[in-house]
Parts: structure tokens; sequence; C-alpha cells
């Protein structure tokens, strides 16, 4: 019961969110050519330390897919392996936010990653945004630091049920023109 004198209680986040600060490094070597960035781990990958980590996110079979890969990695080294051979560094656009288990639509007071060191570090030669919300924040806060374009990508997520594997694909091959070329 609430009378003239009681004030409402206020929660430090709003209702089912979380404040997280982005648990796991960037990924990256100096001959990486290519920089793909998601928004924010999931659950899965938070859990796991690793990126794409939700078995039911399609982003390692399609670069299985996309590389020839006879064998779909599964283990953090198969997956950091994969990218070694392929040139290819790897983070998110938001260094924290407040969110709510891995719903990118719940969002709110994101926090850019600051991608210096990886462009100071790696023969970066583009960057890949890995749907909408890691564009839009990268377009918003990250693209006046780095002076570097990106190309957003159909989401890899299984949220994104209207993109088969078959058509993503089709999509993401223009990766392998800045993966593999000289």
């Amino acid at each position: 019961m609430m009378n003239s004198r009681t004030k409402p209680e206020l929660s430090a986040e709003p209702e089912g969110l979380t404040h997280i600060v982005h648990p796991i490094p960037a990924f990256y070597r100096p001959d990486s050519r290519i920089l793909i960035l998601g928004s924010f781990p999931s659950v899965k990958s938070r859990e796991s330390g690793f990126f794409y980590g939700h078995p039911q996110n399609r982003f390692w079979k399609l670069m299985a897919l996309l590389f020839g890969e006879e064998k779909l990695p599964v283990t953090v080294p198969e997956k950091a392996a994969l990218l070694e051979r392929y040139h290819i560094a790897m983070w998110d656009s938001i260094h924290s936010c407040d969110i709510r288990g891995s719903s990118d639509s719940s969002i709110r007071n994101a926090e850019p990653n600051d991608f210096r060191e990886i462009l100071e570090t790696a023969a970066i030669r583009r960057i890949f945004t890995n749907g909408k919300t890691s564009h839009e924040v990268y377009r918003k806060y990250c693209l006046p630091a780095t002076h570097m374009e990106d190309l957003c990508l159909p989401s890899t997520s299984p949220a994104n049920a209207a993109w088969t594997l078959e058509r993503l694909s089709g999509e993401w091959a223009v990766i392998k023109n800045y993966c593999l070329g000289d």
C-alpha cells in the first residue's frame, strides 16, 4: 500500500534487463583480412566464451559451407582454426548494454566497442556486420571513429527464419573475395 509519503521502488535496470559488459575478447591476427561483427554475444556464446555458441545459430554451418570445409567446427579451437585459415577477425559492435537473455530487440543503452587496436594491428580490408542490429550500432557509433564502411549481411540467427542456409550462403559469398583474394 502506498500513501503520500511512500515512494515507489525503482529498479536499477528496466524489468528483465541485465547490464552486461562484453566478456569475449576480439579474435584477430595480423593477417586477418576481414572483420565480421555481430551485435552482442548470446547467453550460449557468453557461456562458451566464443562467438556464435548457440547450436541453432547458423554462422558456423555457413562458414563451413562457404569455404568447403569437410567438418563442421564444433569446439572453440576448431572454430578459431577456421577463422585463422580464412583470415577472419571477429568481434561485436556492442561493448556493453542492457539486455534480456539473448534478444537483440531488447538491447538498451548500448555502448560501442573500440576497434582501433584491431584496425591498427590487422590487415583488415573490409568490415561485415551480421544483421541489422550490429549494422545500426556500427553505423551510428563506430563508423565515425573507424572511417571504414561496413557491409550489412543477413543475420545468421535462427530468429531470421525467412533466410534459409542456401539463401544466406548466396549473400555471404562476398566475404570469400576478401578472405581468399590477394
